[in-house]
């Protein structure tokens, strides 16, 4: 995988719980202030709702994934089509990589 694909899927994703938090937290913060009696039932909603989006922000990792694994053997049929050699999904280009160990 690209490394700048690898670097996007990391900041939307720290992104996601970062909006989550800080929307979670002042919204909290603000129905305390209106409603103080409130705030254990409104925390448990809350919890409840971040739970809910883990579980489909999982799920969207794993639908991105299978999409991307998909992606990749329909250009190894391309490839193979045009009669070229598809290297394998774990190959990986090692040139110019010194840093003083061998391979």
């Amino acid at each position: 995988m690209h490394p700048l694909a690898l670097a996007g899927a990391a900041a939307g994703r720290l992104a996601h719980y970062a909006v989550s938090g800080v929307a979670g937290g002042l919204i909290i913060r603000g129905v305390t202030k209106r409603a103080p009696d409130g705030q254990p039932a409104l925390r448990k909603a809350l919890v409840g709702g971040i739970a809910r989006g883990m579980v489909a922000g999982r799920w969207l990792a794993s639908a991105a994934e299978e999409a991307r694994l998909k992606a990749g053997d329909m250009v190894a049929e391309a490839r193979t089509t045009l009669g070229e050699e598809a290297p394998p999904p774990s190959a990986v280009s090692v040139e110019g990589h010194d840093h003083g160990h061998e391979h």
